[in-house]
C-alpha cells in the first residue's frame, strides 16, 4: 500500500461524504486506502458512513469521543500505507494533489512530513498550513497584531513564516492537521499523536517532534486542497455559515484550543524560557481565552 488516508470525524456527515467522495474521484496511479475514524457522531455519519462500498475502505466507530489525537492513533495500528495522509472531513481532494505529492515524499527522502498550498473556499491560502513554531516571541507578534503590520518581516511574522515565497518549495518549522502527509518511518520515530491534546495544537506537537528527530518538514505548493476550516469545532469565521456544531462543541473546541497552548509550552519551552516569561505566556493564554 502507498499511502494510507486517514480521516477522524465528528458529526460532520455531509461534508465528509464529499470528502471521501473527492480522494476517489481523483486519485489515480497509486495504491491507496482510506480510513474514517469516527468518534461516535450523533449526525448519523455511522448509518451512511459504514455503508460506503469503496476499494480499501475502513470505517471505524468509536464508542465515546476521543479527540483529534487519539482517534489519529486508533487509525494508524488500522493502517498499512508507506505514507499516512492525515485529512480533516472537511476537506476536498483534487486531481493529481495526492499522486503528485508521494513523488515529492519518494524524492525527497529527508522530508518527514509535508503539505501542499491548502486554501479557503474564498481562494486565499490557510495560514495554518505554513507555519513557524510559536516560541514566546512569535506567539507575542502573532496575537499583538505585530505580524500583519510586518507581514513580510523575519522578525515580526515568524509565527506563518510570511517572509519565505509561498510560490516556490521551501522549508517550514509546522504544518496544519488538516492535511498532513507522512513518512510512515518518520511518524514512528516521533511516536505518532500525542494523546495529552484533546483538539488544537496537536499537529505542532507532532512537528515539533519530527523535528526533533532530525526530519525536515516542507510545503509544497504546487498543488492544491480545499479546507472549508471549522466545520467540526465551530468557532472559525469562514465557515460559521456550514458548521455543525452545537453550542457545547464550541465551548469545548475554544477550551481545548486554549489548553493545548498551555500542553505545548509546558512541555517545549517551559524550561528553556526564565519564569517571568513563563509568567507572562500563561497570564497572555488566559487573557486571549477570556476574550475569546
Amino acid at each position: 500500500m502507498d499511502l494510507s488516508v486517514i480521516i477522524v470525524s465528528y458529526n460532520t456527515k455531509e461534508v465528509l461524504k464529499k470528502c471521501i467522495g473527492s480522494i476517489y474521484a481523483n486519485v489515480t496511479g497509486i495504491k491507496f486506502e482510506v480510513i474514517v475514524v469516527d468518534n461516535a457522531s450523533a449526525d448519523g455519519t455511522g448509518k451512511e458512513l459504514s455503508k460506503l462500498n469503496h476499494p480499501n475502505y475502513k470505517y471505524i466507530q468509536n464508542n465515546d469521543n476521543l479527540g483529534f489525537s487519539k482517534a489519529n492513533n486508533v487509525g494508524i495500528k488500522r493502517s498499512s500505507g508507506r505514507y499516512v495522509l492525515f485529512l480533516n472531513p472537511d476537506t476536498l481532494v483534487h486531481k493529481n494533489t495526492l499522486s503528485e505529492m508521494l513523488k515529492f515524499m519518494e524524492k525527497t527522502p529527508d522530508c518527514g512530513a509535508s503539505t501542499c498550498k491548502v486554501v479557503l473556499p474564498n481562494g486565499e491560502i490557510d495560514d495554518s498550513c505554513h507555519r513557524g513554531f510559536p516560541t514566546p516571541w512569535n506567539a507575542f507578534t502573532h496575537f499583538s497584531g505585530l505580524s500583519k503590520l510586518f507581514p513580510k518581516s523575519m522578525i515580526f511574522n515568524g509565527y506563518n513564516m510570511g517572509y519565505l515565497d509561498l510560490t516556490k518549495t521551501h522549508e517550514i518549522d509546522a504544518l496544519a492537521g488538516s492535511f498532513m502527509f507522512v513518512r510512515r518511518k518518520a511518524g514512528d520515530e516521533a511516536g505518532w499523536w500525542d494523546e495529552d491534546y484533546f483538539f488544537y495544537g496537536e499537529d505542532l506537537d507532532f512537528c515539533y517532534q519530527l523535528w526533533q528527530k532530525g526530519w525536515k518538514i516542507y510545503y509544497y505548493p504546487h498543488v492544491i486542497l480545499t479546507h472549508l476550516k471549522g466545520v467540526s469545532g465551530g468557532i472559525k469565521k469562514i465557515s460559521k455559515e456550514i458548521t455543525t456544531a452545537d453550542e457545547e462543541t464550541r465551548i469545548r473546541a475554544t477550551r481545548s484550543r486554549f489548553n493545548a497552548m498551555r500542553i505545548f509550552y509546558k512541555k517545549h519551552y517551559e524550561a528553556k524560557y526564565p519564569w517571568i516569561v513563563t509568567r507572562l505566556v500563561y497570564l497572555g493564554i488566559s487573557i486571549k481565552q477570556t476574550l475569546s
